[in-house]
């Protein structure tokens, strides 16, 4: 049973005829914020693994990048990754629905998905599926060279599994954050502690659910390894058989961040023109919250991508960047100094000429020091 990989029980499922094109869910977390600035997550490749997804869904089929097949449904055929469950239809939707004036808007709606299907159509899979999706995400490249930037796990196993742990350092390694649903274990008292794994690693960006007015959904799991919550109750998104429906878990949660993320990975490189490594995209995605305190003085950290919660992070993150460049001179002009007085020790010189090269190489030293200390921990 321990290396059973499964879909996180779903809470609740409903049909509606219509909806609003972009669902209330997607609007709480601030996402209009970042559309109106030209960011909707475009040229970021999210990896989904779960049950598939319907490619011709109206909502989704311009999205899809690409795509792989690791279970035994279809004959086992790797470029048939079709959903028979509905599960990692919905989680793309939110993700990433297109906006193309029917069914629904994602939280990024122009980031591209890669497929892969490591579940199958009861929500069941293998460890080893899993692994080998991550492992397939870390290591694909698109036609023109694209490379996954997140991952995304709306599933769990009850028990730890190291070669999973393995597998999730090794993304991490390679600059790919790794999202995953905290699980759905819950029992409404944050004092008791739920796992699910990967989501209880400590290198996964762990996801809880909020229901309405932002509180606690009774289901989710928590724990101190829980990085951040968002909605998770009642969401409604793309289903099989180009329909749409209400599913709640923390299976609906976890897109919502992944989504987020390709958001802000589109904003971090077109404001610093850099890549971003993980650990950066991390330090900026938790620059993107807002704390929620209960009743009971429990605190946790939800995702809100407004404006006016992040204007100074942001423009402290802009002015170390347009300071690089100067900090880095100056610690290399420092260097160059230190290097300078080093040679002018000279066995000629006398007591009081060395004693005084010797003070101004330990202060050249000291001050190379204190700008490389100033640049690792901004």
């Amino acid at each position: 049973m321990n290396n059973v990989v499964e879909l996180l029980p779903i809470t609740s499922v409903y049909s509606l005829e219509a909806f609003e094109n972009t669902p209330s869910n997607i609007l709480s977390i601030g996402t209009q914020e970042k559309w109106k600035r030209g960011f909707y997550g475009k040229n970021v490749v999210i990896a989904v693994l779960d049950t598939g997804c319907e490619t011709s869904h109206p909502d989704l089929k311009e999205r899809i990048i690409d795509g792989y097949n690791f279970t035994e449904e279809h004959n086992g055929d790797i470029s048939v990754y079709e959903d028979l469950n509905g599960h990692g239809t919905h989680v793309s939707g939110i993700m990433a629905g297109s906006i193309n004036e029917t069914g629904i808007v994602g939280v990024a709606p122009k980031a591209d998905l890669l497929i892969l299907k490591v579940l199958n159509k009861r929500g069941t899979g293998s460890s080893e599926s899993l692994i080998e999706g991550i492992n397939y995400a870390i290591n694909w490249r698109g036609i023109k060279g694209e490379k996954v930037r997140v991952i995304s796990l709306s599933l769990g196993l009850k028990s730890p599994n190291p070669k999973l742990h393995d597998a999730v350092k090794r993304a991490i390694e390679n600059d790919i954050c790794v999202v995953a649903a905290s699980g759905n274990d819950g029992d409404g008292n944050m004092a008791t502690n739920e796992y699910r794994y990967p989501g209880a690693y400590p290198e996964v960006i762990s996801v809880g659910a909020l229901k309405e007015e932002n509180q606690l959904a009774d289901f989710s799991n928590t724990h101190d390894l829980v990085d951040l919550y968002a909605p998770g109750v009642g969401i409604y998104s793309t289903s099989i058989k180009s329909g749409h429906t209400l599913l709640s878990g923390t299976s609906m949660a976890a897109p919502h961040i992944a989504g987020s993320i390709a958001l802000l990975i589109e904003e971090y490189t077109y404001l610093f023109n850099i890549r971003p490594t993980e650990e950066e995209i991390y330090k900026f995605l938790m620059g993107h919250t807002s704390e929620i305190q209960f009743e009971d003085g429990n605190r946790i950290k939800m995702i809100d991508l407004t404006e006016s919660v992040n204007i100074r992070k942001r423009n402290s993150l802009l002015s170390a960047s347009k300071n690089k460049d100067m900090l880095l001179k100056c610690f290399c002009e420092a260097r160059r100094t230190q290097a300078f007085f080093t040679k002018c020790l000279d066995e000629n010189s006398s007591e009081e000429e060395r004693e005084f090269i010797l003070e101004l190489i330990q202060n050249s030293a000291s001050t190379s020091e204190k700008i490389k200390e100033f640049c690792q921990n901004g």
